[in-house]
């Protein structure tokens, strides 16, 4: 049993993507955004490898542009960072902050 991994501790199963796909992060109120790619997306949240520095960004919450026109997106909070790495929550009507 060498190769054997513990389950996860997650509620829903995530789908992981070996390339990434290409989504936009762009903060709440617009004043900055970044390219990056989602690596693996779950129901409740997504990893995300970003494009470039995420030093000095507002990053409590921002949108997930999953979509070139914006159609398509997720409003997100940080949950954790690992280099070029980090891990988002997804919002929904019950967990959105006040802005």
């Amino acid at each position: 049993m060498s190769g054997f991994l513990p389950p996860e501790n997650r509620e829903t199963a995530r789908v992981e993507f070996s390339r990434g796909i290409d989504v936009h992060m762009v903060a709440i109120d617009g004043t900055w955004s970044r390219q990056c790619q989602m690596t693996d997306v779950a129901e409740a949240g997504a990893k995300l490898k970003v494009d470039g520095s995420i030093e000095g960004l507002a990053l409590k919450e921002f949108f997930l542009l999953l979509s070139t026109t914006g159609a398509a997106f997720r409003r997100c909070e940080l949950a954790w960072i690992n280099g070029a790495h980090i891990g988002v929550h997804f919002l929904n009507g019950k967990n959105l902050s006040r802005v």
